[in-house]
């Protein structure tokens, strides 16, 4: 049994993991979205724009404490890269660039929920 659409309880899910945890095309599903949200940067930025949405470029800097500007470019393009992000450029005089969670960033926010839930369980 594979899964093509994750459409399945958790039950189900924990029924039959040992059968299910591939694709159609045989890898694991949640292999590509670590490697989306892999780096030191991905989750503080998703998280700061689950906070505040939209949000400009120095906005995020500055709520980011250590992150660089090159660090902060990079993890931007790649996450509008990976669907994740939307970069919206407004054709104004100084130019403004503002950042958002997409339809399927946002689409993670039960996932982030129940991260959420197992950190204050079992992190102090």
């Amino acid at each position: 049994m594979m899964i093509s659409d994750g459409n399945m309880t958790y039950d189900e899910f924990l029924d039959n993991i040992h059968d299910i945890i591939t694709t159609k095309s045989g890898n694991c599903p949640v292999t590509s979205l670590i490697q989306m949200l892999q780096g030191k940067w991905k989750f503080t930025i998703i998280y700061e724009l689950c906070i505040r949405d939209p949000m400009r470029y120095g906005e995020i800097k500055s709520a980011i404490p250590g992150i660089t500007g090159t660090m902060l470019s990079a993890s931007l393009k790649e996450l509008e890269s990976d669907g994740l992000v939307v970069r919206r450029q407004f054709e104004e005089i100084p130019p403004r660039v503002e950042y958002s969670l997409s339809k399927k960033g946002r689409d993670l926010l039960p996932v982030f929920y129940e991260m959420m839930r197992w950190g204050c369980h079992y992190v102090d």
